[in-house]
């Protein structure tokens, strides 16, 4: 696993961090317990256990239904997108088979994306700029916005 903070984050550069997992499923738990540090510092508005949650999500669908014949990478950039978080979950996997489930009461799995859509305020997926596959979803008025926060709309986490 790797990560990168991007301290000085901005409108013309909105990405608050990123981290890199192997196609594990240990890599699950390390992507709450990073993402949560990494983001916790900006403090947003909204629900971190909530997002949390749909990052385990992604990263767990990532690494099941990501596929390649080389070695590869699961990757999660998070952004600041003016009052809105937005995060995105890369895979080296096709984008058309990324669809929204409606499992039987008795089925084990198939209800990620489906708690992805009732807690997002929305997602998206599609082709990713890395190659592969991106699901994304959107944590609507995570931050206040510039004019009610005169500070500084991209607050900076405090040194560690």
């Amino acid at each position: 696993m790797f990560f990168l903070i991007d301290r000085y984050a901005c409108e013309e550069s909105p990405r608050l961090g990123m981290m890199a997992l192997t196609p594990t499923p240990e890599s699950v738990p390390r992507a709450r317990r990073w993402f949560r540090r990494f983001i916790d510092p900006y403090e947003p508005r909204c629900s971190l256990d909530d997002c949390v949650l749909l990052v385990s999500e992604l990263v767990t669908n990532a690494i099941l239904y990501g596929s390649t014949e080389y070695a590869w990478l699961v990757r999660v950039e998070w952004f600041r997108d003016g009052t809105d978080l937005r995060v995105e979950v890369h895979n080296p996997g096709l984008p058309t088979r990324v669809h929204l489930r409606r499992p039987d009461p008795g089925d084990a799995h198939g209800r990620g994306l489906l708690l992805v859509d009732s807690i997002a305020a929305s997602w998206h997926c599609g082709a990713s700029r890395f190659g592969g596959t991106v699901v994304s979803f959107v944590m609507a008025n995570a931050w206040l916005a510039k004019a009610d926060n005169p500070m500084d709309a991209y607050k900076q986490p405090p040194a560690r």
